[in-house]
């Protein structure tokens, strides 16, 4: 795992990652990027983390890839990422094409559904919390999720 902040040099990482298992003999290395794209009038988004969650549960990943003989990799920013620019890249090797894209699929949706990150719409410089599209979190006040009315 491993965290950056703001933008991610997509080709630097990837190129590592590539160099980093290309001597195991695997037949698949399938990544996903994920890039900031323009909707609500956003320049960028902002994000926290919370880090020790993150890790356990990128670590639960790890566990689970290398049950199926596979390697999974993950790249995230924290702070702003600017339309256009990545704030997440994710990966997974495996000996076998099939086992690589179910494991990246299933690490994919669940990244979005369960990892500990906030996003914050940037609009005209200012940090809008996105309570929509985070991770809510059962007893952490403002970023629970939760509405106290």
């Amino acid at each position: 795992m491993e965290l950056y902040t703001n933008a991610l040099n997509v080709e630097e990482i990837s190129n590592r990652w590539y160099e980093s298992v290309n001597s195991l003999n695997y037949g698949a290395l399938i990544t996903f990027v994920g890039i900031i794209r323009e909707e609500n009038g956003i320049e960028a988004l902002s994000f926290d983390i919370y880090e020790p969650i993150l890790k356990s549960w990128f670590n639960k990943w790890q566990e689970e890839a290398k049950s199926r003989g596979a390697i999974v990799k993950m790249a995230h920013a924290i702070g702003d990422v600017r339309v256009g620019e990545s704030s997440y890249i994710s990966a997974v090797a495996s000996p076998k094409r099939r086992v690589a894209l179910e494991l990246i699929d299933e690490f994919v949706e669940d990244f979005k559904a369960n990892a500990p990150i906030w996003k914050y719409d940037v609009i005209d410089g200012k940090r809008v919390y996105a309570q929509d599209r985070s991770t809510p979190m059962s007893g952490a006040g403002l970023l629970s999720g939760e509405k106290n009315d």
